[in-house]
């Protein structure tokens, strides 16, 4: 068992919650394994921004609504412009990774089952297959690592979890349109389409947020 992939998905899935404290010792026991992968695994999550360190272990990182606006934020500049450049430089055989990339979605859209955990995993791999796409085609090697320092992915994966079906087909639409962009050679549409994407995606956990905040008062209201 891989120590770092076993806390990251329970991290991503929301079964290790914010907050939540997660010690060496327990975690090595929960997993069968000897401390020294599992310190390792933790190391690098915490390099991830995923947990953050206390004086004995680490905690799971909680992202307040200002972390998010700004991840967001980042996210918008950073992949709008990696669109941009990809209408430029794009290659036929990058266009076809993304053309894969959405034939993928678009099938994992349609076996899309609200509760299905599984299935919301196979949306935000498929998701994250064409953005990575788009990336590669902006022939620009330093975005790819800049992006991968902003696209935190338990919010990624929740804000998923959190989709109905009209809003993933309307997002599968979006990723068409970038598409179209990118092939026509048309970097400030592509831009364009990029930005709005993200910052729907921004939008909706928000609201969810939002939602879930409005609930936890009524609730300590009642009590």
């Amino acid at each position: 068992m891989d120590a770092y992939e076993f806390i990251k998905d329970a991290i991503i899935q929301g079964k290790f919650e914010p907050g939540m404290r997660l010690g060496e010792e327990s975690l090595a026991k929960e997993m069968s394994l000897s401390r020294t992968p599992v310190r390792e695994a933790i190391k690098q999550l915490e390099a991830e921004g995923l947990v953050v360190p206390l004086k004995r272990g680490v905690s799971v990182r909680h992202f307040t609504k200002e972390d998010i606006k700004q991840i967001y934020d980042l996210r918008t500049l950073l992949e709008s412009y990696a669109a941009s450049q990809a209408a430029i430089h794009r290659t036929d055989k990058h266009i076809t990774e993304m053309e894969e990339a959405i034939e993928l979605y678009e099938k994992a859209v349609d076996r899309y089952i609200e509760s299905d955990l599984a299935t919301t995993q196979d949306i935000v791999k498929v998701n994250q297959k064409f953005h990575d796409a788009i990336v590669a085609a902006s022939n620009n090697s330093h975005i790819h690592f800049h992006i991968s320092k902003v696209v935190v992915v338990p919010i990624v994966f929740r804000s998923f979890y959190w989709y109905n079906d009209f809003q993933l087909r309307q997002s599968l639409e979006v990723h068409k349109t970038i598409l179209e962009a990118i092939k026509n050679k048309e970097p400030e549409r592509a831009r364009i389409a990029m930005h709005e994407h993200i910052f729907q995606g921004r939008d909706h956990v928000l609201r969810h947020l939002e939602q879930i905040e409005e609930i936890r008062k009524v609730k300590e209201a009642v009590n």
